[in-house]
């Protein structure tokens, strides 16, 4: 018997692909007008920094995805001032990605009824912690969560076996009584099954392009809880 849900939440709670365009939108007229730069350059520039950024920081941890230590890099290839255009620029690309996230539909719901059953509920997700606080604000779900594990704090991303030891370390269950669930097959999924939980794969919709070995999730409009965690 399922006890503990655990979430992803990048394009599982919401769309990340989404709203990463607005962001870059926002990132390319902040250094139009700073730095006289096209949208291709700034693209290019954003690329090659985080190409850069992965070599330097050499491990797989929270630090590859901060948007400060990227903008800080796309500066120094820029040639540019860090101050005030790193903060800047940071601003303009998380304020204006997080101002147009909406939650996926059905998700409220269905968080809802599990805490109805009075199953635990959890967050856990790459990226710094800092960011990921503010995302679930916007999308609305704060009220059901009991705990989040972030790579942040776990010192790895997933599917690294010690972010989801801390996972079900949080919930007071043990692993087979957990649910994971999230849309990267190989991290959140997978990872999670090795671990002993219950990995759930949810599809943003769409068929899943193989046989899957997996509980599926296409929607979180309408679903059989009952199915899903017996």
């Amino acid at each position: 018997m399922i006890k503990a849900v655990i979430f992803d939440i990048d394009n599982t709670l919401y769309s990340y692909d989404e709203n990463h365009i607005y962001g870059m939108e926002a990132l390319a007229v902040y250094c139009r007008d700073s730095f006289g730069i096209t949208t291709d350059e700034m693209q290019a520039c954003y690329r090659k920094a985080g190409r850069i950024m992965t070599d330097r920081i050499g491990t797989d941890t929270a630090a590859i995805h901060s948007r400060m230590l990227r903008m800080q890099c796309m500066l120094e290839l820029l040639e540019q001032p860090l101050f005030p255009h790193a903060r800047n620029m940071y601003h303009a690309y998380w304020d204006t990605f997080i101002q147009h996230i909406q939650s996926n539909p059905g998700i409220l719901e269905f968080m809802k009824e599990l805490k109805k059953r009075k199953i635990r509920i959890g967050i856990g997700t790459d990226m710094t912690a800092y960011v990921q606080y503010r995302k679930l604000e916007a999308i609305g779900v704060t009220s059901y969560i009991d705990f989040i594990v972030t790579s942040e704090e776990a010192g790895a991303e997933k599917p690294h076996y010690h972010f989801f030891d801390i996972c079900v370390e949080k919930t007071g269950f043990s692993a087979n009584e957990c649910a994971f669930i999230g849309d990267s097959l190989k991290k959140d999924v997978e990872g999670s099954t090795k671990c002993g939980l219950r990995g759930i794969w949810y599809t943003q919709g769409k068929e899943p392009e193989m046989e899957a070995k997996f509980p599926v999730i296409k929607s979180f409009e309408n679903v059989n809880i009952d199915e899903l965690l017996k």
